[in-house]
Formats: structure tokens, C-alpha cells, sequence
């Protein structure tokens, strides 16, 4: 279940009431826990040491995120992604949010998740790397805009939104929203444009495609190391940008980092549909 984005100035969504809980900076997981196996969003095995997955709940599936603490997005990504366990898994929590397939509406599928973890819990004396992520019921738009100053002077990335009793569905849906002050996308990397000057002879701009199927490119927010290994043509980037033109293109786009944990995929059907 992925979500869409709220705008202040244009949403026509009153929140008050919604289920209201940061937004975390990390990798998409689902933890089976019928097979116990931990998979991405694209279906992928994760490869965590056998010692992590034991504090995990049998029995039920879980979605969540694997986090390693606010803007530590990079090394996260550094540590799940490989393929030996590595001891520094230890630093990693599945923060769990959902248990889409226990129950019907969100509060019970919460209930669901949190059970499961208090059981896991209770029948080991080992440490636990999986937590529920809390909310609290937002009061309104002033709220939404308290908590998302506090949270971003806490160096978080933004706040969810959730709709009260929502189903789990599939795809993006308007029952879960995304709320940050800095605008940003995804985009698809479609080739490679060498710079000029002091960028000559290494990457100078990609040329991209957005998931509202714009194309355009970004050439500014890159490293100089990141020019030299540039994002493959194929792969996702997270950009930010200022504003849309009247056309729906992004004005001023920056580069901020790859997506591995969001595939090709994603973004072509959120174009098509």
C-alpha cells in the first residue's frame, strides 16, 4: 500500500480524525511470517542473519520499514542490501505499521500487529529488532503543520496520514498520504548527459522521466563522486524541485539520492494509469 501526496494550499482532504505518524526514512519491507522470509516491495529476499529474524512473530504477515534512524537512508540501504547477514544488522528495526492480511479495517489490522509482537517478545529472552510504529489522531490542518515543523526540526523527513478503518489495498491509494514541506519525486534514469567545464568528461545531467510521465533532466545536487559513478540508466532517482510549470514539468529539479527499494516498475504504472 503506497501513498499519495497532500498538499496544504489544494487538498481537498480535511484531516481531522485521520490516523497521523512520521514518515520514515528507510526500506520498504514485508516480513512472512508463515515461511519466515523477509521480501521487498519488488518481492525481492532480503538477506537478514538468522540471528535478526528469530525476534520476528510466526504465524502473520507484517508490513513495515527497515530504518536505521532519521537521515541514515544511505547506510541503511548499505547494510540490508547485502547478500551476508552482516553483523551490523544489529543497528536495523523493522518499525512495522500493518498487518494487511489479519483483519479489515486499519485499527484491527494495527491490534493484529501489535499482538503479535507482544507474543514475539514474551517468548524470547532475546532483543527485539521489530517495533510498532505509533500514531495519534490528528485534530486538523494546524495540527498536521505543528507536528511536521517539530518533526523536521528533528531532522525527519515528513508525517503519514491515514485514513480511520481503511483497507489494505494494493497500489497507491488515497487512503494514506504523505506530507513534507520539500516537493520531491521519483523519476526514471533514461540516459546520460556529459558535463561541460568542470564537469567535463563525467556526468553533467540525467535525462528522466517522472511518474506522471514528464520528461526532463537533473543536473545539479550531485557529488563529485556521484558524477564519476553516476545513477545506471534504468534505475530510480529521488529528486527535489521547487514547483510544476503550467505544463507539469518540475521547475529547478535536484538531484538527492538513488532508489533501489523502488523499481522501474513503479513508476510506469503509476504513468499508464
Amino acid at each position: 500500500m503506497l501513498a499519495h501526496s497532500y498538499k496544504f494550499d489544494n487538498s481537498r482532504v480535511d484531516p481531522t480524525g485521520w490516523l497521523m505518524s512520521e514518515k520514515l526514512d528507510g526500506m520498504r519491507a514485508w516480513w512472512d511470517g508463515h515461511k519466515r522470509r523477509l521480501w521487498s516491495r519488488q518481492g525481492k529476499p532480503i538477506h537478514a542473519p538468522a540471528w535478526w529474524l528469530e525476534s520476528l512473530p510466526s504465524g502473520i504477515t507484517l508490513d513495515g520499514e527497515l530504518w536505521l534512524g532519521r537521515g541514515k537512508f544511505q547506510e541503511c540501504m548499505s547494510i540490508v542490501r547485502r547478500q551476508d547477514g552482516p553483523q551490523t544488522w544489529n543497528q536495523v528495526t523493522f518499525v512495522v505499521f500493518d498487518a494487511p492480511e489479519s483483519a479489515t479495517g486499519y485499527e484491527e489490522r494495527y491490534s493484529k500487529a501489535k499482538e503479535a509482537l507482544e507474543e514475539a517478545d514474551a517468548s524470547t529472552s532475546q532483543q527485539q529488532y521489530a517495533w510498532l510504529h505509533p500514531y495519534a489522531i490528528c485534530n486538523g490542518k494546524e495540527h498536521v503543520k505543528s507536528k511536521l515543523d517539530e518533526i523536521e526540526e528533528q531532522g525527519g523527513e515528513g508525517l503519514m496520514l491515514r485514513k480511520p478503518g481503511s483497507e489494505y489495498k494494493g497500489g497507491r491509494s488515497n487512503d494514506l498520504l504523505k506530507v513534507k514541506s520539500a516537493r520531491d519525486d521519483e523519476a526514471i534514469v533514461n540516459s546520460h548527459e556529459t558535463g561541460r567545464g568542470r564537469h567535463g568528461g563525467r556526468l553533467g545531467a540525467v535525462h528522466v522521466t517522472n511518474r506522471a510521465g514528464k520528461s526532463f533532466k537533473v543536473g545539479s545536487g550531485f557529488t563529485d563522486a556521484e558524477r564519476e559513478n553516476p545513477p545506471p540508466v534504468g534505475s530510480v532517482i529521488t529528486y527535489r524541485y521547487n514547483e510544476l510549470t503550467n505544463g507539469g514539468t518540475p521547475r529547478f529539479p535536484v538531484f538527492v539520492r538513488i532508489r533501489p527499494d523502488v523499481s522501474a516498475a513503479d513508476i510506469q504504472a503509476a504513468d499508464s494509469s
